[in-house]
């Protein structure tokens, strides 16, 4: 778990792990802050279950490619530093990969507190491929297995949140693409819900700058990753459509929203062929 200038979210996602069944875990806390601010909450659930913190430079993917480094289990996960585990998480997911042999990887979904579900899910459970893994996955609500994780290469660290780049996302979905590449077996279950603060609620200008960069790290991904040619104007020719609805049915702050959404996904397009900006 790769965390910068959070605490009580911290707090919260400890305490979900201190409410499993399941305890055969281990946690390292990837921490990038310039300050010990996270020491007492190590101190009082190192009581409980193994955490070691470790030292980072800022990066979303440099945290979690530091953590890999030291793993040791049969199974990995990317928790983010505000999402939490309902109870019994940690008990369903290791039944599920002690039941299946063959699978490699599992995903699921999330809602916040409210039960408020952001994004659009798959409507059902499946075996994903590099169609559906972008309504299949998100960082924190993937499991994989420690023989799938050693087969690729690491985090592609100009991607994702704090790279210093342009490609403010897509890192989880790049290396998911790698990963089916490699011969994984990676399952979207629709059973499997975690809890994550939705952030789109609204489409002021902040929420526009934030899907920004991730739509441009989208648009990275899909130029590097060899889809098809028909692939990127499709999906940009589907959210530009949404664009169009919205401001029809008198939602502008939504059809901007969408629109900027199209246009940082072809900045990261056009600039994905190229070297770390």
């Amino acid at each position: 778990m790769g965390t910068l200038g959070r605490t009580e979210e911290v707090g919260r996602f400890l305490a979900s792990l201190q409410r499993q069944e399941h305890r055969d875990f281990e946690l390292f806390i990837v921490d990038q802050n310039p300050d010990d601010r996270l020491l007492p909450l190590i101190e009082k659930y190192s009581r409980h279950f193994r955490i070691e913190r470790v030292v980072s430079p800022k990066g979303l993917s440099r945290a979690r490619n530091a953590g890999l480094q030291r793993i040791t289990g049969d199974l990995v996960a990317f928790p983010d530093d505000d999402c939490w585990y309902p109870d019994g998480l940690l008990s369903y997911v290791a039944s599920r990969f002690k039941l299946d042999s063959g699978l490699d990887g599992l995903t699921g979904r999330f809602v916040d507190e409210d039960g408020r579900a952001e994004g659009r899910w798959l409507a059902r459970s499946q075996v994903l491929n590099r169609y559906t893994v972008w309504r299949g996955a998100i960082s924190f609500s993937i499991f994989l297995r420690r023989s799938l994780v050693d087969r690729i290469e690491p985090f592609d660290e100009a991607l994702g949140v704090g790279a210093g780049t342009a490609w403010g996302a897509g890192e989880e979905t790049d290396y998911l693409l790698r990963s089916l590449n490699a011969g994984g077996r990676i399952v979207f279950d629709h059973e499997l819900v975690l809890r994550h603060p939705v952030k789109t609620g609204s489409f002021d200008e902040a929420a526009r700058e934030r899907q920004g960069r991730y739509e441009s790290g989208f648009g990275r991904v899909i130029r590097r990753s060899g889809f098809p040619f028909w692939y990127f104007p499709w999906v940009c020719l589907r959210t530009l459509t949404g664009a169009l609805l919205a401001l029809c049915t008198g939602r502008p702050a939504q059809a901007r929203f969408k629109w900027h959404s199209v246009q940082s996904r072809i900045r990261g397009w056009l600039t994905g062929a190229g070297p770390v900006a």
